[in-house]
């Protein structure tokens, strides 16, 4: 199997849609089905079960080629990144924007990548989550730490770094505040914030749908521009917000209130940068993730 055909079959079981895993590593989607078929035949057996047409997934031999295979690959390309790296590397700066918690969160692997390349001055920049990606076109980072999906044709993710629970953030006060969870229908009662900045709808509806699973709209209320104006809205009862879970912990005001969302799928998260980027640095800090899932 080559090194190209089996990215393509992780890449596709992290990402569970040919489209999206064309769209990733910017081939076509046929060339996804091409090698997933070449695969299967090879093997002897279905690597992903297709009967349902909106969603695939891995097949108990998917499943069990994934596990094989996924932590050698990972090996692979974290050591051709740190080789790229090493003769790129002449002490350089890497500018990288994260959200408040995400530092936390991807600690071990940013300690991985510094303890690889000892030269390099990682500098760290607040990325905000109201409007994440305008930093990176503008050249103020690097790299942006941000959740998935980011189906921009100028940037470039990563593999998942993590994965993060949603909860919904709201007053002390708020009728749902008492709940144990709620679920995505129960959107449809609620008024959620609206984005005063150019944050792309796919990435907006991880966090805020604008419809229910049952097809009822969701409200948006208060305009925000930054985190900051998003904990005030929720916190006098203005409107409610989605957040990941480790916000929780992060922003325990006491006129908050964090309320899991229990059939919300978990946000991914990567790393991601322009695509004409060529700087292997990012491929090395990125090639450190984890790949969970």
């Amino acid at each position: 199997m080559e090194l190209r055909d089996i990215e393509i079959f992780l890449t596709l079981a992290e990402e569970l849609h040919f489209g999206r895993t064309a769209d990733r590593l910017h081939i076509s989607q046929a060339r996804v089905s091409q090698a997933i078929g070449q695969q299967e035949r090879r093997l002897g057996g279905l690597l992903f079960d297709r009967s349902n047409r909106r969603r695939i997934r891995l097949t108990p031999l998917g499943q069990q080629l994934y596990q094989a295979i996924h932590p050698a690959y990972q090996q692979i390309i974290e050591g051709i990144d740190a080789v790229k790296a090493a003769a790129a590397d002449t002490g350089g700066t890497l500018t990288l924007g994260i959200m408040g918690p995400q530092s936390w969160m991807i600690r071990d692997l940013v300690r991985r990548f510094q303890a690889h390349h000892p030269t390099v001055r990682l500098v760290h920049r607040e990325l905000s989550a109201v409007d994440p990606l305008t930093p990176l076109r503008a050249g103020d980072i690097d790299v942006a730490h941000v959740w998935l999906p980011v189906h921009e044709p100028d940037i470039v993710t990563g593999p998942v770094t993590h994965t993060s629970p949603i909860v919904l953030m709201m007053s002390a006060d708020h009728p749902y505040a008492d709940r144990d969870s709620v679920c995505l229908e129960d959107y449809g009662d609620l008024t959620f914030v609206s984005h005063r900045s150019p944050i792309p709808a796919s990435m907006e509806e991880v966090f805020q749908p604008f419809r229910t699973p049952s097809g009822r709209p969701v409200a948006r209320g208060p305009e925000i521009a930054n985190w900051d104006d998003q904990l005030k809205a929720a916190g006098v009862g203005q409107s409610v917000s989605a957040a990941a879970a480790e916000a929780a912990r992060f922003y325990a005001w006491p006129d908050l209130v964090y309320v899991p969302v229990r059939d919300a799928a978990p946000v991914r998260w990567a790393f991601a940068w322009l695509t004409g980027n060529r700087n292997p640095l990012i491929r090395a800090l990125a090639g450190t993730a984890g790949g969970s899932r």
